[in-house]
């Protein structure tokens, strides 16, 4: 049996006939498509984000410009943006009514040491809810996140009762130990931790690591942008707190930056220092604001890891 060989080359794959709406499709329908793409992204991304720019950051802009103006700017009944004069008067006033320096190495304080315990104990509590096998496991996550849904004013009078009852009055660990039992920081590592790849735990523990020598040398490395995440809000959280430490303090000298701000609007109350209280208030979240603007990538990143596997 012979084969025939054709001297023709082999003609290419033809593509698929164009559709009928792919035929009526024009330049001018191109363009239509982008002008779309490009309204829905003004109207749908780009507004509704300086819109909360804008809300949120005109108030604090306010206040910045405030602390400079002198009170008749600030009560006028026209609105005035910019200070005829720029002064750091109402700075000076605030400084000298109350012990600003004072007040913040106790922010300092109790922030540094009660957001890093808090960190610490949510790493640890999460580790071993996930890792560690022992009973009543889920019981234990049930309560926190019903402690995560308890309002903490529920708890300020036993807490007043128990920390005064043994001398925490007027002290940094009266201040900070209430607040370690925390349990956002706990709920936000489950969410990573039950995402983290068991093999590798497996092995370390093949090789002969115990739990403290996994945690610190493995599962803290890989969650390191959620740690962030937990450390930066729980810090935030614990420099902005004020009504624990406005309980437990009544010495001015261990009272932190939130609450010396309320004992300066007690001493400045009439409108017409109203400068010296912005003053106040910048003094107090400029810090926050500056910590914040540097690490708040973490935010997303520590958010986002772990929502998908």
């Amino acid at each position: 049996m012979s084969t025939l060989i054709s001297d023709r080359p082999a003609s290419a794959p033809t593509s698929p006939a164009p559709t009928v709406l792919q035929l009526r499709k024009g330049p001018s329908s191109a363009r239509a498509d982008r002008r779309r793409a490009r309204a829905s992204l003004i109207f749908g991304g780009y507004l509704p984000l300086i819109l909360a720019t804008l809300i949120i950051a005109l108030p604090l802009l306010w206040m910045v410009l405030g602390s400079f103006k002198t009170s008749s700017e600030v009560i006028s009944r026209e609105l005035v943006w910019l200070p005829g004069s720029p002064s750091f008067d109402a700075y000076r006033v605030a400084s000298e009514k109350v012990d600003f320096p004072r007040l913040f190495w106790n922010s300092l304080v109790v922030t540094v040491i009660g957001g890093g315990l808090k960190v610490i104990l949510a790493i640890t509590t999460t580790y071993a809810l996930v890792f560690v096998k022992f009973p009543f496991k889920r019981v234990i996550f049930m309560g926190i996140l019903v402690a995560l849904m308890v309002p903490s004013q529920v708890s300020l009078l036993p807490n007043y009762v128990l920390v005064a009852g043994l001398g925490g009055a007027n002290t940094y660990w009266g201040i900070i130990l209430p607040g370690l039992g925390t349990a956002f920081g706990t709920f936000l590592l489950r969410q990573h931790f039950l995402s983290l790849p068991v093999e590798i735990l497996e092995a370390a523990e093949l090789d002969g690591a115990g739990h403290l020598r996994r945690l610190a040398s493995i599962v803290v490395p890989i969650s390191t942008p959620t740690i962030a995440t937990v450390a930066l809000v729980t810090l935030v959280n614990e420099w902005n707190d004020y009504i624990w430490p406005l309980i437990i303090t009544s010495d001015d000298s261990m009272m932190t930056l939130p609450v010396g701000l309320t004992l300066l609007k007690n001493l400045e109350g009439d409108p017409s220092s109203y400068p010296i209280l912005m003053a106040g208030a910048v003094v107090v979240i400029l810090p926050v604001l500056i910590v914040f603007m540097f690490l708040q990538r973490y935010i997303v990143a520590g958010l986002t890891q772990g929502a998908v596997k």
